[in-house]
């Protein structure tokens, strides 16, 4: 046997992949079979009347062969169109055998078709929306970018810390942070381009490190975004066209266009054995309130939701909010009033993904039922079921300052749709592993709806 030649049931299955249903190939075929039809169907009533008329003009007369008998005339015809066809098709398979075949033979386009399949079914997959934001939701984004390109992340613009903060107190635009990491996450770029957009000036310059730069702690793919919304003149415009220059699959959508800030109310133990309330404005302060969040609200606290969030929500077929800082990334999103009603009008999968740790400052000592208890408290019944992580080891702790997000305790009573799974990375089992975790989503996703009635 030839080495690297396959099999006659290889090549079989290799184009059989254009028959797949949803590739569109047999619909244009019967489009194609069908025109030829009808086209013969023409061609066969104008030779009619042609023929009908042969004796009135001799060189159509002699040409048809109308002085054989009608049986002579049409088994001599179907031998010459039959020669032909044979004749035809054995020079077509020639050409195709000798010049095209052994091209598709190499190792790098035996793939050919199935690359071409698995594209097709990225187009055509299902209409996703992630709300979220923080650095939980790109692991989860590229996992998905596997199963479909109609991803739509919708994120949160209550950023004030770091790079993004900066250049929102500084230009008073939106902070490009959270979108940064989303369209990276996204983009089909080459790994240098993405790596670019990713990198972060030194804090202090090289030739004096006592000085600091003006860029430093900024980040490229921040001062990238920032340009491009003052060449297209708004910020929502600047995010697209950063999309197209990346080659993003998906959207990156603002859940509001308003400059909001997030504010919480915080209970701190005091050392008389009381606890008192503050009010802590700023989403980068509240990690550092120094007690339990108790409720969070926006100010303004009725931003107008970005029309096109509400749109894809109302369009998907799927919606997930999370992973990700639970108060400070997940939440700004649904305190959005336009935001939050429209996932609890749309009918749709709506799974809330917990993370895997704690978050301090945050979330100290919260369980999976805590999650879900606070997320009904702020934001409805926006999201009933949640998928949470089955693989921990309760004898240790991620970090010195967090624990295992824990699932509810056997026979504990719970108010929502509970999904398990192994989603954690093999080596850091404090994180998502976004491989593992999309393909829990797509599997909740698939059961979510065979249990949807009709």
């Amino acid at each position: 046997m030839v080495p690297n030649t396959p099999r006659s049931d290889e090549k079989l299955s290799r184009w059989s992949l254009l028959v797949k249903p949803g590739f569109g190939v047999k619909r244009w075929l019967g489009v194609f079979l069908g025109g030829i039809v009808l086209f013969g169907l023409g061609l066969a009533l104008v030779l009619h009347q042609i023929l009908s008329h042969a004796s009135l003009i001799p060189i159509v007369y002699w040409a048809t062969l109308q002085f054989l008998p009608f049986w002579l005339r049409a088994l001599l015809l179907s031998v010459c169109g039959l020669l032909l066809a044979i004749s035809g098709w054995n020079h077509v398979y020639r050409i195709i055998s000798t010049h095209f075949w052994p091209e598709l033979q190499a190792p790098e386009n035996r793939e050919l078709f199935s690359v071409l399949l698995r594209r097709h079914e990225r187009r055509t997959g299902p209409r996703i929306v992630a709300i979220g934001g923080g650095t939980g939701m790109p692991q989860l984004l590229r996992g998905l970018r596997r199963y479909t390109d109609n991803i739509t992340a919708i994120v949160t613009v209550a950023d004030d810390g770091g790079s993004s903060g900066r250049l929102r107190r500084t230009l008073g635009m939106l902070p490009p942070g959270d979108f940064r990491n989303n369209i990276a996450a996204l983009s089909e770029a080459e790994g240098l381009m993405a790596r670019l957009f990713q990198y972060r000036f030194a804090e202090s310059e090289i030739s004096d490190p006592a000085h600091s730069s003006d860029l430093a702690g900024h980040s490229f793919g921040n001062l990238f975004i920032t340009t491009m919304a003052a060449v297209t003149g708004s910020f929502e415009a600047g995010i697209a066209e950063s999309s197209n220059i990346l080659r993003v699959r998906g959207r990156v959508l603002p859940s509001t266009l308003e400059n909001i800030t997030l504010c919480a109310e915080v209970r701190r133990p005091r050392t008389d054995g009381r606890d008192e309330w503050v009010v802590v404005e700023g989403e980068s302060k509240l990690p550092r309130a120094g007690g339990q969040i108790e409720r969070v609200y926006l100010k303004p606290e009725h931003a107008r939701a970005y029309p096109e969030a509400i749109r894809a929500i109302l369009q998907a077929d799927l919606i997930v909010a999370g992973p990700g800082s639970f108060f400070t990334s997940v939440m700004p999103n649904l305190l959005v009033q336009g935001v939050r009603d429209a996932i609890c009008a749309s009918t749709a999968p709506r799974i809330y993904i917990c993370n895997v740790a704690t978050q301090a400052g945050e979330t100290d000592h919260y369980t999976v039922a805590d999650h879900m208890r606070k997320l009904r408290d702020l934001a409805g019944d926006a999201f009933t079921t949640v998928l949470a992580n089955d693989r921990y080891d309760a004898s240790q702790r991620p970090s010195e300052n967090s624990d295992w997000v824990f699932l509810p305790a056997t026979g504990e009573a719970i108010d929502f749709r509970l999904f398990t799974g192994d989603v954690v990375d093999d080596l850091r089992a404090w994180r998502h592993d976004s491989a593992k975790l999309a393909a829990r989503v797509m599997e909740v996703f698939v059961e979510c709806q065979s249990a949807r009635p009709g």
